[in-house]
């Protein structure tokens, strides 16, 4: 998904229609972030989610502003944002993806490379990092024992390499 800026949440995009009055599945989700009531902006216009159903996995969304399958195609593809204000509060030791990315990623002193994205792995959340010297993607799970810290305002995440198998 593309970047909007810091005050806003990727909350997914504009999937393929489910029936006549609108309403589309939600494809790439952000649970937590689209309920009925929502504030949601589509390219440069803003709108409400005036239904949603299915699950935090797999919603089915309709959206004030497109109201047939027509209008839905029209939409199709594009990011559905919602305010950071609006969302959930965070846990420690939890972030959203867009502040993970663009990070640099070092092992103590030693640059490793940047967070090109967030990914989700079958047991946890990885970083997909790109390499300061180019070569592999290198991916780090997001675990204890892989992240020694995370400062999002210094935009820096410190990881094991040992860990993780890469011998220096």
């Amino acid at each position: 998904m593309a970047e909007r800026g810091p005050d806003w949440l990727a909350a997914g995009r504009v999937g393929r229609p489910h029936g006549l009055d609108g309403s589309f599945h939600v494809t790439r989700p952000r649970a937590g972030l689209l309920s009925d009531g929502a504030s949601v902006r589509v390219g440069e216009r803003e709108t409400e989610v005036v239904r949603f159903a299915g699950t935090e996995e797999r919603p089915i969304v309709r959206l004030a502003l497109a109201t047939t399958r027509e209008a839905v195609d029209a939409l199709r593809g594009e990011d559905l944002w919602v305010p950071r204000a609006a969302a959930p509060p965070l846990g420690e030791d939890e972030w959203w993806a867009g502040e993970l990315v663009g990070c640099a990623v070092a092992d103590g002193s030693r640059a490793v490379g940047e967070v090109r994205a967030l990914v989700a792995l079958p047991s946890c959340e990885a970083l997909e990092v790109v390499r300061a010297g180019g070569g592999d993607v290198l991916l780090v799970p997001l675990v204890r024992d892989a992240v020694r810290d995370v400062d999002v305002a210094g935009r820096r995440i410190d990881v094991d390499l040992a860990f993780l198998g890469e011998e220096g």
